[in-house]
């Protein structure tokens, strides 16, 4: 390989390598751009023994990067980031030509650079466009692709339309969508396109006979000369082939650019292509809108429009855009819209149809199109009257000109026609012509005043006209009385009533009566009574009917020690107003005076809801509840207590305090929550309330062991399960924690929970003799409060049923055994005197005969 001496480094330093860049010989990565000009120093490599004289470099070197005796890391030739964008390396440490170090990766990351300008897949392309195709929606595309990293600026590419060929009136009639290449009209193209004119071909024929056919139809041939030798017939051949063959002579040729780095460097390399573009006849035109007249006359189907598709092979089909009951319209294969049926703007003043140009599979072949057929209105409707009979009322003495009212009628023509325009006249008027009306807008209006002694009803008759038709309405007037006369009251002074205090709600205490002169049945004449003074408390209310009587009434509790008396004053109202210089005077009003008579009632607690908590633990002689009640009359009150059932309470017979008896321990445990009924009372009346304690739990009881004592065989020992119960509430009951006295291990048992309330004893070496164990266990609750409690067991040899049983001749000193076990024992072994002797050693009861 070649060889980077030491003459070489200074060639290569000036080259431009890495120069005072070194380190030991370890992993390596290491960013080279692309191109970069050779010979190039990358890195010197040190090795750590000062007998290496070389090294040797493997792996992905394609010959461009090489090392030196030294250690340097070079290129020979460029790196080219297209062809590999990463060189992965082995590097060793030599002495001779034995590797002594290494190897080690390196790893050389080529970095792009933007060497590459973009290019198009084509040098021309060819776009062809319709007349009033919508602006922004793409006809053509044209493509680029850029041979540098995608994922970096350097492929980003924008493309930019850079002339239109012809450009007249400096109008661009294209644009081109700078990240995707695709090529639409604008909205100047939208408007302004135009196709050059050429042969239409029919639905099926063959373009050459179509030709000759418009030929013939528009030019007059001379002589017998062939078509193909009439200079006017190639003419037009010539200009029908254009269409078919658009390279050959564009409307319109533009020149597009590509740039890369996404067009915003001055920096970026760009390429250029071609399109050239053909503007043709766009003949798929809606017809729309297609206004027709309801009820028109003639012979259906009717032809209303027609559409033409540019594929002269299509099929047409015609939905609607509603989905109506009736849908009177149909296409015909050659395009022709038909109404089927006459159309009444009432039902359906405007129809949206969707026509559909497909081919024979179904697909479209041009998008499609959305035609609104508008029926025009007829005059084919009378004016109705909204009511049978239209009735308006105006009170007498209302100057001349006052509005009576609007005749309301409806004529269901078109309103922005003359068909719907109405008009009003007065025909008959009964008992005399005293009214006038508004001959456009319907409006009743009064042309003298009017009195109620010269008639109380009018009746008119209304002729009302559109263009075409004639309706005649009713029309009844009443005149009202004014509001001129007061209502009066049959008494100003109702005088004085007594009422107890204990008076039952809603109680009628008096009734009052008024009258007034005004047209009965009308709101002139109605009278309603109102309290206007004396109720500031709202204590009384009155009930209006409509005869003219009023009922006094009382609307809330009645309290002698709040008010004793009361003087009311009733006034007599009308809801109408009264006429203008009439005022209410002393007539309309009146008087009653009400007096209040004391009743003797019970006594009244302060307090409806008695709920006291307390912790449990709250000592004798402490307050627990302080009763407070008042007489209505100042009387003096005393107080006593029923139902405490525990006898833990006692109540001040004068303050009404509740306190802990002596000796008393309030025991959540024993009860949560208890009630009892505290009596206020006087001489002859008393009241009551229920008072609801709810004890509150404190840590005043340890967790126990519900078994005391237990026994295991000898021959199949088990574990015994030990269950604890504390009487306490949550958070000082369960889980608890189990542990042998003072934390000790013990050479002979092994305990480990089982559950929050459970643990298991177990038996770690079985005794050679029957044996009884005294075991300390502790046990504390999860608020960490407990006691050491001895549980006994007994090791013994046991029946098949699983009992202990005693040997003959032995007699074990049994604590707690069963009575039956013992009994059976002394039935098999007979009576043994036995002495025995008990002593504790280490938790263990020994038994000696």
């Amino acid at each position: 390989q070649p060889l980077f001496d030491k003459g070489l480094i200074t060639v290569y330093l000036c080259a431009g390598g890495k120069g005072l860049e070194k380190g030991p010989l370890e992993n390596k990565v290491l960013d080279v751009p692309e191109g970069t000009p050779v010979p190039y120093a990358l890195y010197q490599f040190q090795a750590s023994q000062l007998e290496v004289d070389g090294f040797r470099l493997t792996g992905e070197t394609e010959g461009k990067i090489s090392i030196s005796e030294d250690g340097w890391l070079y290129l020979e030739q460029t790196l080219d980031w297209a062809h590999t964008q990463t060189h992965t390396l082995e590097l060793e440490a030599l002495v001779g030509s034995e590797p002594v170090e290494g190897p080690v990766i390196i790893t050389i990351n080529v970095l792009d650079v933007n060497n590459h300008a973009p290019s198009f897949n084509q040098t021309d392309y060819i776009g062809i466009v319709k007349e009033r195709t919508p602006a922004g929606v793409p006809f053509a595309r044209v493509f680029a692709t850029d041979l540098d990293d995608p994922e970096s600026p350097n492929a980003h590419l924008s493309y930019t339309l850079v002339s239109q060929i012809p450009n007249r009136d400096n109008t661009l009639f294209f644009q081109i969508n700078s990240n995707t290449g695709e090529i639409s009209t604008t909205a100047e193209g939208e408007r302004l396109l135009k196709a050059r004119e050429s042969v239409i071909h029919s639905r099926g024929g063959d373009f050459s006979d179509s030709l000759k056919k418009r030929f013939d139809d528009y030019c007059t041939p001379t002589g017998d000369i062939p078509y193909e030798l009439n200079p006017f017939y190639s003419c037009v051949q010539r200009a029908e082939s254009r269409r078919l063959n658009p390279l050959e002579d564009p409307d319109f040729t533009l020149i597009v650019r590509v740039e890369d780095m996404g067009g915003e460097s001055v920096n970026a390399l760009n390429g250029n292509a071609r399109v050239k573009i053909v503007v043709q006849e766009n003949l798929w035109v809606n017809p729309g809108p297609i206004n027709l007249r309801e009820q028109l006359k003639g012979i259906y189907p009717m032809p209303i429009g027609k559409v033409q598709s540019n594929d002269p092979s299509a099929f047409y089909r015609l939905v609607q855009k509603e989905r109506e009951l009736t849908f009177p319209f149909n296409v015909t294969e050659e395009g022709d819209i038909l109404l089927t049926e006459e159309l009444d703007r009432e039902d359906k003043a405007m129809y949206i149809l969707v026509v559909f140009a497909e081919d024979s599979y179904g697909n479209q072949v041009d998008p499609p199109l959305e035609v609104q057929v508008v029926v025009d209105d007829v005059n084919d409707n009378a004016p109705i009257c909204e009511e049978e009979l239209s009735v308006f009322e105006v009170q007498e003495n209302e100057p001349t000109g006052s509005p009576v009212g609007h005749l309301m009628v409806h004529d269901a023509d078109d309103d922005n026609t003359p068909n719907a325009l109405l008009s009003y006249s007065l025909v008959t008027q009964t008992p005399s012509s005293v009214f006038t009306i508004d001959g456009i807008s319907g409006r009743i209006q009064a042309k003298q005043m009017l009195q109620r002694r010269d008639a109380t009803e009018y009746h008119l008759t209304v002729r009302v006209n559109d263009p075409g038709f004639s309706t005649e309405c009713k029309v009844l007037i009443k005149v009202i009385d004014i509001n001129n006369e007061l209502p009066i009251f049959e008494m100003n002074d109702y005088g004085s009533h007594n009422l107890s205090e204990d008076t039952a709600l809603g109680h009628t205490l008096l009734t009052v009566k008024a009258t007034d002169a005004d047209d009965p049945g009308t709101g002139s004449s109605r009278i309603e009574f109102h309290i206007t003074a004396g109720n500031e408390d709202g204590v009384f209310a009155m009930e209006t009917d409509d005869n003219g009587e009023g009922r006094l009434v009382v609307a809330k509790s009645l309290n002698y020690e709040t008010a004793s008396s009361y003087k009311l004053q009733i006034d007599a109202r009308n809801p109408e107003p009264l006429v203008s210089g009439l005022e209410y005077g002393a007539e309309s009003s009146a008087v009653v005076s009400v007096v209040i008579s004391d009743v003797d009632e019970a006594p009244v607690f302060d307090m409806d809801i008695l709920d006291v908590t307390v912790p449990e633990d709250t000592k004798e002689g402490a307050t627990l509840l302080k009763i407070d009640a008042k007489d209505p009359e100042g009387k003096e009150i005393l107080f006593k207590m029923e139902g405490d059932t525990k006898g833990w309470l006692e109540i001040d017979p004068a303050t009404g305090e509740i306190k802990i008896k002596n000796k008393a321990v309030l025991d959540r445990e024993t009860v949560e929550a208890f009630h009892f009924t505290v009596v206020a009372f006087e001489k002859e009346l008393s009241s009551e309330r229920e008072v609801s304690v709810r004890l509150l739990d404190v840590n005043d009881n340890v967790p126990k062991l519900t078994e005391n004592q237990a026994f295991i065989c000898v021959k199949k020992p088990q574990p015994i399960v030990l269950t604890a119960l504390d009487a306490d509430a949550d958070p000082f009951g369960a889980p608890f924690t189990f542990s042998l006295a003072q934390g000790k291990k013990s050479p002979n048992w092994d305990l480990s929970a089982v559950d929050g309330t459970s643990a298991k004893l177990t038996l770690k070496k079985s005794p050679s003799e029957d044996k009884t164990f005294l075991i300390p266990i502790n046990i504390k609750d999860n608020a960490g409060m407990g006691i050491t409690q001895k549980f006994e067991v007994r090791v013994c040899n046991c029946t098949e049923l699983g009992y202990c049983f005693t040997e003959p001749g032995v007699h074990a000193g049994v604590l707690g055994m069963p009575t039956t076990i013992g009994i059976l024992a002394l039935l098999f072994t007979g009576v043994v005197a036995m002495h025995c002797t008990l002593r504790e050693e280490d938790g263990v009861v020994q038994s000696r005969n």
